[in-house]
């Protein structure tokens, strides 16, 4: 017996531990003692006076990376491109065709033939052209292919010597001395595969490319190489003066976990960066705006993102992710002017050079303005290593808005082509203590996009909770009551995808929003609703799809995936609040007429407004609201970040190196609030 109570006197209460305060207080947390020791860092003078000098802000992108300090009017854009000498045999560089190609006539061909595909494709894009501009009473010139194609062909390009050209190309010297080139460098190589190089983009569509890279560690290995060389060329940084600095990464709404550790583990460990935030592309882009509610389209050069922002945060269910980009629009406009038998005829778009035409020749003729629409003539300069500049003359109608027009007729895309041999970096051995959701690869926005392609219900005798859902108002669902969470369970991507021929594919919504016939838009409207209509009621029993659900969202039309984006943000008033605030942003926001695209679309006689007006009472249009003033659209979002740098709010968002040792990933979580 006495040993028994000898074991209980033990196990009673302490009375000292019940009246002690030991973390239960703000003070006592690791937080609160990082703070504590960077007072003593905070008081000594900073090299440099400016709010925000102390801050880098990088922008990574899949052509391009923004870097610059926070108090910088504009960052430094450096092509994300490193030409990297390798063992032979030498990979050569080839662009995937994401863009459907037309099919080579054979001479012995007779009329009786199958049709091409391609040619169906262009005609139906062609009709919608078409009927627009009959809506706004404007001029067809209907022999307007025949006549450019024929001045095309006859055209002779005209030879401009060295000393009269002022933008000539200082072409990269033919030593090649240096086992790494990036940036310009990389670009103005004269033939990289001959001289024993390879020309790699470390980051593909918001992700590391392990389609081109043999592994993780040489990405972050050139990612690293053109941090470290930008810094110390435009900046003056040495690595010794990385630890008085911090970072603030920019990251895609839509982000792979992966992705976003290595990177912090490159900036923070590797290069050793005082502390690091990272913020959301879409979050970012609405503090260089200065709103705080918005939908956020991000027309990137691989991938357009869609997200709403609602005070300060991106809302998770309202993300998608389209492959389609500004880099699609350009091999599209080749493929279109091909058509018209383009005089420069050696274009190759494996080149640099070559490429840099082609967007030299977007920029300047592609258009989204019926009224643009002309048999005009345009010139172009080619400027090719160890040959003389050329100039050439090009006559074109209607390709100049036919090939943005891809945006929202994704028909003429290969979307099987653009995911192939893609590769996620593995993280089986990684454990970040933070539960995986189902939403966290495919949200609501998606779901909700791809219902069209769902298995059909069983005909069994719906259910209370299927009569109740029936009885509401399709426009006032919250996402909660449109989809099952239990119902959604995702198939993994394959390597090689394989789509049924007869199936239904998000490619064939028609989506002829452009017809203002009302003949025209029944037959598509059936279709098209079913991704951005009423959401039947979730199935007692889940079924699994079998589609890749992020995989087929990402083939809707632009104006279709804002739509879908804002409706799962919730009721009504939230879609007409999203809607009437929509902030456009990336390379392709300099398209003229992108806003009247995107209203036009959103307006009577579209498709999109007749499936928007039964579901969203007092409906009115889509308002695009244009960036700051000055501020170009592809910088906004790095703007933002260093809008965000200079405040004084930041403070609590940091993540030193001795958060991330600890804490990994869950240190972004209770900082940023996003995973």
């Amino acid at each position: 017996m006495r040993l028994g109570e000898h074991a209980l006197m033990r196990l009673r209460a302490n009375p000292k531990h019940m009246s002690t305060t030991y973390l239960k207080s703000e003070s006592q947390t690791l937080w609160a003692r990082n703070a504590k020791n960077k007072v003593a860092e905070e008081s000594l003078p900073p090299q440099d006076s400016r709010r925000g000098s102390q801050v880098i802000v990088i922008h990574p992108g899949s052509r391009a990376i923004l870097i610059g300090r926070a108090s910088d009017v504009t960052p430094t854009s450096v092509p994300n491109i490193v030409a990297r000498k390798c063992k032979p045999p030498v990979p050569e560089f080839v662009r995937i065709e994401g863009i459907s190609r037309p099919q080579e006539r054979t001479a012995d061909a007779d009329e009786t033939s199958e049709k091409d595909p391609f040619d169906e494709k262009i005609a139906a894009i062609t009709v919608a052209l078409r009927d627009r501009m009959r809506f706004y009473k404007l001029r067809i010139t209907h022999n307007a292919t025949t006549i450019a194609s024929v001045f095309n062909e006859q055209f002779k390009p005209e030879i401009i010597a060295e000393y009269n050209d002022p933008f000539r190309v200082e072409w990269t010297e033919r030593t090649y001395d240096e086992d790494v080139y990036f940036g310009e460098k990389a670009l103005c190589m004269a033939d990289p595969h001959k001289a024993g190089y390879t020309l790699r983009y470390p980051i593909h569509a918001a992700n590391f490319n392990m389609r081109d890279y043999p592994s993780l560690q040489v990405i972050l290995s050139d990612l690293e190489v053109i941090l470290r060389t930008t810094l110390k060329e435009k900046f003056q940084m040495d690595h010794g003066d990385y630890k008085d600095y911090s970072v603030i990464l920019v990251i895609p709404d839509n982000y792979d976990r992966a992705y976003v550790r290595e990177f912090v583990n490159l900036l923070l460990l590797t290069m050793g960066f005082k502390q690091i935030c990272a913020q959301q592309e879409s979050l970012a882009a609405t503090y260089g705006a200065g709103i705080s509610n918005a939908c956020v389209v991000n027309i990137g050069a691989t991938t357009t993102s869609v997200a709403c922002v609602d005070e300060g945060m991106v809302l998770a269910d309202t993300r998608t992710s389209l492959c389609i980009g500004g880099d699609d629009i350009t091999e599209f406009l080749y493929v279109l002017l091909r058509r018209i038998n383009f005089p420069y005829r050696d274009l190759n778009l494996n080149h640099a050079y070559d490429w840099k035409v082609m967007e030299d020749l977007k920029r300047r003729l592609c258009t989204l303005q019926e009224a643009d629409v002309a048999l005009n003539l345009y010139d172009f300069v080619v400027r090719r290593p160890d040959r003389p500049t050329e100039k050439y003359g090009l006559r074109a109608y209607d390709e100049i808005i036919l090939a943005p027009m891809c945006l929202f007729e994704p028909r003429v895309f290969e979307f099987d082509n653009k995911r192939l041999g893609l590769r996620y970096p593995s993280s089986a051995n990684v454990t970040e203590e933070i539960i995986d959701h189902q939403t966290d690869r495919a949200t609501t926005c998606m779901v909700i996009s791809t219902l069209h392609l769902m298995p059909a219900p069983p005909p069994d005798s719906p259910s209370k909770d299927q009569a109740a859902g029936s009885s509401s108002l399709p426009g006032t669902n919250t996402p909660a009551e449109q989809v099952d969470p239990q119902a959604m369970v995702i198939d993994e991507p394959e390597p090689v995808p394989s789509v049924p021929a007869d199936g239904v594919d998000a490619t064939d919504i028609e989506h002829e929003s452009k017809l203002p016939t009302s003949s025209n838009q029944t037959p598509n409207a059936g279709t098209t609703a079913n991704s951005a209509g009423p959401n039947p009621s979730p199935v007692s029993t889940p079924a699994k799809p079998s589609i890749d659900i992020p995989f087929e969202a990402s083939k809707l039309p632009l104006d279709v995936a804002i739509f879908n984006s804002a409706r799962s943000a919730g009721g009504d008033e939230k879609i007409r609040k999203y809607l009437q605030v929509v902030l456009v942003i990336g390379g392709a926001a300099h398209t003229p007429g992108m806003k009247h695209a995107l209203e036009s679309r959103s307006m009577p006689p579209s498709l999109l407004q007749a499936i928007a007006t039964p579901l969203v009472p007092n409906m009115e249009k889509v308002q695009i609201i244009p960036p700051p003033k000055e501020v170009d659209p592809i910088v906004l979002a790095w703007k933002g970040a260093a809008v965000l740098g200079k405040m004084d709010g930041v403070s609590d968002l940091w993540v030193t190196k001795s958060d991330w040792d600890i804490l990994g990933m869950r240190a972004l979580k209770e900082r940023c609030f996003y995973l």
